[in-house]
């Protein structure tokens, strides 16, 4: 009964927070299944990835609005890997609620910090001389990095928070640079959540020894690498939800 109150009290809250700092409906919905979305996810619940679903249409047509282009085409990519989340989380995961949570290898954050940097430049080059995009390399950079954020969150890696706080930094400033004062300031309502999430793994992981015998010989980082590669992830389970 508590927990139900407290999700009742939080989505009341939550479509305050997206009433106050909207002007449509789209926007209304945008802010609040994006609000809710990322407190499910800091809480593990499975929710997140359904309703995550709803948030990224919404975003994809707001940003096409004020022509940033990268974050638009970005929510093809979330919705993709909202979809492979909400399989990854719900599989996996013995007795628990959702598979647990593990750590990035240090391979695979070198293959990440190469992307980031290729994609940056390509998308930034691609924006800047074809569309009307007003800050190119600064939106792709930030595209970018919540790509690999969410794919992180998609396998349940630690690791995506810390990403997504620095995402959410940097997208402050520049949709206050926009003049996009409202979103601004979700995004400082974001950087809140994603720090609550940060605490909240980290304290699961070193419940469950440090993310367990997987993370430690390198099962789980080898999962990411294949899948990254297009190979089929290792056997086991059934495929669990994105995280």
């Amino acid at each position: 009964m508590k927990s139900i109150v407290t999700i009742i009290a939080w989505l009341a809250a939550f479509t305050a927070i997206g009433y106050y700092t909207s002007s449509t409906t789209l926007e209304i919905v945008a802010t609040t299944t994006g609000l809710l979305c990322v407190w499910l996810t800091a809480r593990e619940n499975l929710w997140a990835w359904p309703i995550s679903l709803v948030n990224v249409v919404c975003f994809f047509y707001m940003f096409m609005d004020v022509k940033l282009y990268a974050d638009m085409s970005l929510q093809v990519f979330f919705f993709a890997l909202s979809a492979y989340g909400w399989i990854v989380w719900a599989t996996k995961r013995g007795n628990a609620k959702v598979r647990p949570t593990r750590r990035l290898s240090r391979r695979t954050a070198l293959a990440l910090i190469v992307f980031l940097v290729a994609a940056t430049w390509a998308w930034g080059a691609l924006l800047q001389h074809h569309t009307d995009a007003s800050i190119p390399y600064m939106d792709a950079f930030v595209a970018t990095l919540s790509l690999i954020a969410q794919f992180l969150l998609s396998y349940k890696v630690l690791e995506n928070w810390y990403v997504w706080i620095f995402v959410d930094v940097l997208s402050i400033g520049m949709y206050f640079y926009k003049d996009l004062n409202t979103i601004a300031l979700l995004y400082v309502v974001y950087l809140g959540i994603a720090t609550m999430g940060l605490i909240s793994w980290r304290k699961e992981l070193g419940n469950y020894g440090d993310g367990g015998d997987a993370a430690k010989d390198g099962t789980y980082a080898g999962e990411i690498r294949a899948t990254a590669q297009g190979a089929p992830v290792h056997g086991g389970d059934s495929a669990r939800g994105n995280g």
